[in-house]
């Protein structure tokens, strides 16, 4: 399968078609999926659900994140029988040894959607973390962010206690070094009317889930590419990626986005 644009040193790589049908053939194991289908939830031409790509997407890695509506995830979720979902960010906590781990990322907007006159302003969108096989085997290092509150530095005991339904973890030695672990609901200003696609993600939302979830130089594979945001957000990371794209409106406009000397 021969790629629509790829760079000098095959670290990015897009190629043109329907996912299902070039996915099988590259014949690759990614360290991660970062996916964001269409939710089949307006009359557009573009926003068709690709029947059975969850299912085609466990044949390729073990740790994926997926955008999506409540709406979607709910009406879809027979196809994600082949994933374990990791954050809802089961418990929001790891808390020992999870079968499930469940990572749930509010993604919230400053403007959102209001197609329907009769509900609330949709000002969010969820990723949902899935995995397969063991939690222990699966990347999850959670980005740190600077406190905004007050910290000493220097190393303490502390013992930490947990709500009683998770259990204590016993006393441990702590390092205040100014950051905290970054929170699941992220607010991120959309990219409505500056984008090169309808649907387009922001670096800022696609930055830390890549970060949490591939190792540094590992894969990152982008079914549903648009204009190359995953792409452009994993080579900033660090990390190697591969898209799909459907549309040769939007592959052209993500090759000359990769294609720029500074990425935006």
């Amino acid at each position: 399968m021969k790629p629509y644009w790829e760079d000098n040193d095959a670290r990015i790589t897009l190629y043109l078609g329907d996912m299902r049908e070039i996915l099988p053939t590259l014949g690759l194991q990614a360290d991660l999926i970062v996916a964001d289908p269409p939710y089949s939830e307006t009359s557009l031409a573009w926003d068709r659900w690709p029947d059975g790509w969850p299912q085609l997407a466990a044949t390729v890695a073990s740790s994926m994140w997926c955008f999506g509506s409540m709406r979607m995830f709910l009406d879809r979720r027979d196809e994600f029988a082949d994933w374990k979902l990791s954050q809802d960010i089961v418990g929001h906590d790891e808390g020992g040894q999870p079968i499930w781990g469940d990572v749930n990322v509010v993604w919230e907007k400053h403007n959102g959607t209001g197609f329907q006159r009769d509900r609330f302003r949709r000002v969010h969108e969820h990723a949902l973390h899935w995995y397969r096989g063991p939690w222990s085997g699966t990347c999850h290092d959670v980005p740190r962010v600077p406190s905004t509150g007050a910290h000493t530095g220097g190393a303490k005991s502390v013992t930490r206690l947990q709500a009683p339904h998770m259990g204590a973890i016993g006393v441990g030695t702590w390092v205040d070094d100014g950051t905290r672990l970054m929170r699941s609901v992220i607010k991120v200003r959309s990219v409505r009317g500056k984008g090169r696609h309808p649907d387009e993600k922001p670096l800022p939302i696609l930055m830390p889930l890549i970060e949490y979830a591939c190792p540094e130089g590992g894969l990152v594979v982008d079914p549903f590419a648009g204009s190359g945001s995953t792409l452009d957000a994993a080579r900033q990371a660090g990390r190697r990626a591969i898209g799909i794209e459907l549309s040769e409106k939007y592959a052209q406009a993500a090759a000359k986005r990769l294609s720029a000397l500074v990425l935006t």
